[in-house]
């Protein structure tokens, strides 16, 4: 368990300087894929929706103070990405769901939801309204995340499945 958690902190430190450094020179219009989103995603469907929630919070909030910018949004949305997550939650069909379309059908769901809370948030006070907030960037932002989580599905097919 111990183990594990600590397997855990130091793929998130790599993954959220990841999501900083290199994230940023894959940016399509200003869109950038959303690792950390399916990382915790992983996690939900791997240990369950509370410790996704937990982790969530801890990943948003390190994000947050490493970036800098909002301290607690990407804790708050993080959160809710971790909990919503967890309903997908399996622990008998916990190999199929990772990898299989269906990971990334929890992907698209829960980087809809998270994105969308995100940048109606993140946009306030400025001259964006909500929906072009949701639109542009949110759903823009999900289908991008969705994409880059092909990658950590066909992995996890490739291990599992051979």
């Amino acid at each position: 368990m111990i183990s594990r958690a600590i397997k855990y902190v130091i793929f998130t430190v790599i993954l959220v300087i990841l999501q900083t450094k290199l994230m940023r020179l894959l940016s399509l219009e200003g869109i950038t894929p959303d690792i950390l989103t399916i990382w915790i995603v992983y996690i939900a469907l791997k240990e369950g929706q509370l410790p996704a929630t937990i982790w969530g919070f801890c990943v948003g909030l390190f994000f947050d103070f490493v970036t800098g910018n909002f301290i607690g949004l990407a804790a708050l949305t993080k959160t809710v990405c971790g909990f919503t997550a967890g309903y997908f939650y399996n622990e008998n069909k916990t190999t199929s769901m990772l990898s299989s379309y269906r990971f990334l059908i929890v992907v698209l769901v829960v980087s809809f939801i998270h994105n969308t809370a995100y940048f109606i948030i993140y946009t306030r006070g400025t001259d964006i309204g909500i929906l072009q907030a949701v639109l542009q960037f949110g759903l823009a932002t999900t289908f991008y995340t969705t994409t880059w989580s092909l990658l950590p599905m066909f992995a996890f097919a490739r291990k599992y499945l051979s």
